[in-house]
């Protein structure tokens, strides 16, 4: 087992020794790199803890709303579901509801019920989208980033073998390895950060979509509710 990590060890040692060798402008671009990358895991990583569980709870959520024979009964217990953007979706809707059956005994529109329920998924794709851009900035940006570094070590590079005279491969060899390690970092800190924005959009598309339909499931739930006028007595009470 210790005999296959000696590879990675030495590579790893390579990589860390022509690190150091680079230029300033190599570290100042690698240090750059290094920062896009670090915030842009956070981000998926965090993102990804907060689809999860409200992956898992919009299931629970769903399955005790469907069980329900009542909205007040499902409102009582919808603070264990708050992950779920299904929650803030039902919630707007329920307190529309409330607010017309409270005053009048009756559902008298519908519309203003799905319109609340509109905007609170509106209000949840935003909470989950928040600092997602900085995902599509870094996959944008970096390799960029780290073509400006190598260009600028081979730059260098040449630059020095003019002033030696030695022209010869293994005296440019060198600066043009230490000037290609910043295309490699730009490069693995893009690819992480496009994969995830795509995988993660899509997650939250899916989110849309069933918040969507779920708006249309409370609606039914809204109209089939009876007894609208004990409902209202127990809303004032």
């Amino acid at each position: 087992m210790h005999f296959h990590l000696f590879p990675a060890f030495f590579i790893g040692g390579e990589i860390v020794d022509l690190v150091r060798e680079t230029g300033v402008v190599a570290q100042a671009v690698l240090l750059l790199l290094l920062v896009f990358s670090l915030i842009s895991w956070a981000i998926i990583l965090s993102k990804w803890s907060l689809l999860g569980r409200a992956r898992g709870q919009s299931g629970r959520f769903l399955r005790a709303f469907r069980r329900a024979q009542r909205l007040q009964d499902i409102h009582a217990v919808s603070d264990q579901f708050r992950p779920s953007p299904l929650v803030g979706v039902f919630r707007s809707g329920f307190r529309e509801f409330e607010r017309q059956v409270g005053s009048s005994g009756m559902l008298r529109n519908p519309l203003a019920v799905q319109r609340a329920m509109q905007i609170a998924s509106s209000e949840e794709m935003t909470r989950f989208e928040r600092n997602l851009p900085w995902l599509a900035i870094t996959g944008a940006v970096t390799p960029f980033v780290g073509l400006f570094g190598t260009v600028w070590g081979i730059i260098d590079a040449f630059h020095g073998l003019g002033t030696t005279g030695a022209a010869t491969l293994r005296a440019v060899a060198p600066g043009i390895s230490e000037a290609l390690i910043t295309t490699a970092a730009g490069l693995a800190a893009a690819i992480p950060a496009v994969i995830a924005y795509n995988l993660i959009g899509g997650s939250i598309r899916d989110f849309a979509a069933r918040c969507d339909d779920f708006s249309l499931e409370m609606l039914n739930a809204v109209e089939r509710q009876p007894a609208m006028s004990r409902l209202a007595e127990e809303v004032r009470r």
